[in-house]
Formats: C-alpha cells, structure tokens, sequence
C-alpha cells in the first residue's frame, strides 16, 4: 500500500463506489480545505453518508477517518505557500473552527509523545551537558522557539550563543565552533535554508549538530548527529508549535536536572537582585496600581 493518500485514492479509484468517488473526486481537487473537514462536513458537502466517508477512509487502508485527515495534512504541510494556507479553514463555522485547531494541537502533543525516545534524549542531554559552548538555530516561525529554549538554557550555563538572523552575518557568528561545542538547530515547514546554512557549516567545523524538527526526513534531521520531532501540523496559515514547545520544556527539564546546584545557586542570587530593583509586579503594588487608575490619586 502506498503511504501517501492522494497515491492512495489514485491506486484504489476504479474500484470505489459512486460515492466514495465523489469523496475521492472532492478531496483530489480541495484536498487543502478537506484536510481540515470533519467527516461530518466533507459528506454534507459532497451528498453522501458520513458512514460512506467512514467507509471510504478504511477502504484505503486507514484505522478511520482521522487518520486519512492527519495523512492529508501532512502531504499539504510543506506544499502550499503562507498565502494558501489562508483558505485552509474556509468554509467552517467557527465551533467547528475551534474543534479542528484544538483536536489539531492535541493530536501533535500525543503523537510527539509515542515517539518520545528516552535513551535518544538522554543522549542529547549528555552532548549539551559536555559541550564547551552552545549554539541555537532558529528562524522566522521557529525563531520564538529558538528564543525561549536561549532564555532557560542562559540560567544554566555561561556559553550560551543565540544566532541572529537579522541581517547579520550568521558564519561570523559560529566561526569559532569545533568539535567542544554542540548546536541545536530549530527548524519547520517550511524549512529555513539560512538554518540549513548554518548547520551545514557546524557540522563541518566538528560540532556536534541536534536538530527539533517534525520528522526524521526532514532536511535539518538529514544533517544533524541527534534528532528530536515533534508533530506541528498547522492550523490555517499558522504552525502548530504546541508539540515542539512541550518537547523544548522537556529538554530544558532534563538539562536542568543535570544543572541543578548551578540553577539553585543562579536564583537565589537573581531573587535578590530581582527583589531589590522590583522586577516583578507584587500583589500590594498591583492594587495600588488599580487604586490611581480608579481615582486618579
């Protein structure tokens, strides 16, 4: 059986039903707005049952038709341009809207967790644990990932480097890398070529490269020494970054379970300084706040 639904739906066409043509026929043309269907749309919008749409998903060799609908994300996913993702929910009512972004969301955080290696992350906590210096790669919808993982991996160790992709040059930036340091390479559909870039050349200068990507064919996995995924099929034009954010919390975790004297020691002393110069809004100030805001005093 082919692994992809359109060679699927090609494969089995002449011999499918009236009806379960008409869904083959729909989902050829609109198979970007039938990603996100229910079975319950998709049969009311072509005329048919939605036991046929049921039917037609194990006909082509899938255990239901959630199955089908994640397959059919996951070929569109890196296919269609930002400005085409725009249509993808078009159509839906906005209960059905909600339904389909959360039932996306929690579908990424169960799949990455079934694929959650135990002695795989081990052995990238190990690799950053040794490393002389780190470096993070991440751009465009990645980059906030990229950023958070910077800002909780800074409290554990000095040689923390985040790469800027703002105009400057990226190589100057990782020039000095060798074989004492490891990277760690955010990357998604659609994948940035400037991370490809800068993994390329880490990993020639003896770095030890970790990709966070959402499968293991995927570009940055083919470079890197280590690879953790993360499901992030999008909803709409936006990526789905829930999976790999909870798998980025369980890295920073782990890594600090390793670094734990060095982060009790880092924020006892950041406590103090953060109390002394009021970093943080306190419960007393945030009434007193309301209080002038209400009468002005």
């Amino acid at each position: 059986m082919n692994n992809n639904v359109m060679d699927r739906i090609n494969h089995s066409y002449a011999k499918m039903s009236k009806g379960q043509k008409l869904i083959a026929d729909y989902i050829l043309k609109e198979y970007d707005k039938a990603a996100f269907m229910t079975a319950a749309t998709l049969s009311n919008l072509v005329g048919v049952s939605e036991s046929t749409v049921v039917r037609f998903a194990y006909a082509l060799g899938y255990d239901g038709y959630p199955k089908l609908q994640k397959d059919l994300q996951e070929v569109i996913q890196t296919k269609l341009t930002t400005a085409q993702r725009l249509n993808l929910m078009e159509g839906l009512t906005s209960e059905e809207v909600i339904n389909a972004s959360f039932k996306t969301d929690i579908h990424n955080l169960r799949v990455t967790r079934e694929h959650i290696d135990t002695k795989n992350i081990e052995q990238i906590v190990d690799s950053i644990d040794k490393a002389r210096k780190i470096y993070i790669l991440g751009t465009r919808s990645s980059g906030p990932l990229a950023e958070f993982l910077h800002y909780y991996m800074n409290y554990m160790n000095e040689n923390i480097k985040l790469i800027r992709f703002d105009g400057s040059d990226i190589f100057n930036q990782i020039l000095s890398a060798d074989e004492h340091d490891v990277a760690i390479a955010i990357s998604f559909p659609r994948y940035s070529m400037r991370t490809i870039e800068g993994m390329n050349y880490l990993k020639k200068s003896g770095c030890k490269v970790i990709a966070i990507t959402d499968n293991d064919a995927a570009p940055p996995a083919q470079i890197a020494d280590y690879t953790l995924t993360a499901k992030s099929y999008m909803n709409s034009f936006v990526d789905s970054f829930v999976a790999p954010l909870a798998v980025i919390n369980l890295l920073i975790i782990m890594l600090g379970l390793r670094k734990k004297d060095i982060l009790f020691s880092n924020f006892n002393r950041l406590e103090e300084l953060w109390q002394m110069n009021d970093v943080y809004a306190t419960r007393e100030l945030d009434a007193q706040i309301v209080d002038e805001d209400i009468y002005g005093e």
